[in-house]
């Protein structure tokens, strides 16, 4: 496996090239093209700032701070998790024709998402300066939770994008999958009302062990709230986001040919 990662690190260089292809081709037809980073979350906190607030009546006075964190940091997981679904298949004339490891296909769109992420932080920062919100010290502990997520992230893509090869009726689950974790994570719900729900005791279990709702929460903390994260839980989703990398990085090593066969 060592010598998989050091086949990554020698193609740095197309890592790069596919990071900057992936951010010129999202706007690529687009007329207001780069715009749409900033534009994209602002719509849809307006969006959900009216269906929440407007009328079902919830919601206080610092819920669109609230909802812009949630819906941003939602956006990088749900567009990196949906893309990574064909990072390889689309891939496929090239594949076929040199060799790559696989693996860094959806590892640079990882980190393609990431940099639209970054312009997301934007509108949280309008946000907050607009709503009096000014983060404390704790603001420190933000490259720390942004890289945990892209760490969780890297894992998520690289199963989803394997899995996606061999079954690719994956791509159409995803959809689903994931619309049930944006109702299940305190995103446009404060997570205080899921559990005051009518939810059985045994789904708040669920609901704490949540990786969305960890990291959600640990944005929030540092952002709005001027408190620490909760550690633990950050800790316990690193190790596990850790080890499954490297565990996707050895199956990849060891299942390149069936790949290629398959593809």
């Amino acid at each position: 496996m060592l010598n998989y990662i050091s086949e990554i690190l020698k193609r740095k260089d197309l890592l790069i090239y596919l990071v900057k292809s992936g951010l010129k081709a999202e706007n690529r037809n687009s007329y207001l093209g780069y715009f749409w980073w900033l534009l994209d979350p602002l719509l849809n906190v307006i969006v959900y700032y009216f269906l929440v607030v407007v009328l079902l009546g919830r919601g206080g006075p610092g819920y669109p701070v609230y909802l812009v964190i949630g819906l941003v940091v939602w956006r990088w997981i749900n567009t990196t998790v949906n893309s990574s679904a064909k990072s390889i298949t689309k891939y496929t004339s090239i594949i076929n024709q040199v060799y790559l490891p696989k693996a860094i296909f959806p590892l640079s769109l990882s980190i393609t998402q990431l940099f639209n992420f970054c312009f997301g932080l934007i509108v949280i920062a309008i946000f907050l300066a607009a709503f009096g919100y000014v983060p404390g010290w704790q603001i420190i502990f933000l490259p720390v939770i942004i890289l945990i997520t892209l760490i969780f992230l890297g894992a998520l893509s690289l199963f989803v994008s394997y899995i996606t090869v061999f079954v690719r009726d994956i791509d159409n689950v995803l959809s689903h999958v994931l619309r049930l974790f944006f109702y299940s994570s305190p995103i446009i719900w404060e997570g205080s009302r899921l559990k005051e729900s009518n939810l059985p005791e045994q789904f708040h279990l669920i609901l704490d062990l949540n990786p969305v709702a960890i990291l959600l929460n640990a944005y929030r903390a540092i952002l709005m709230e001027q408190q620490t994260p909760q550690f633990l839980g950050l800790f316990v989703l690193t190790i596990v986001s850790i080890i499954a990398v490297l565990y996707m990085l050895y199956h990849y090593n060891k299942n390149e040919h069936k790949i290629i066969k398959v593809l």
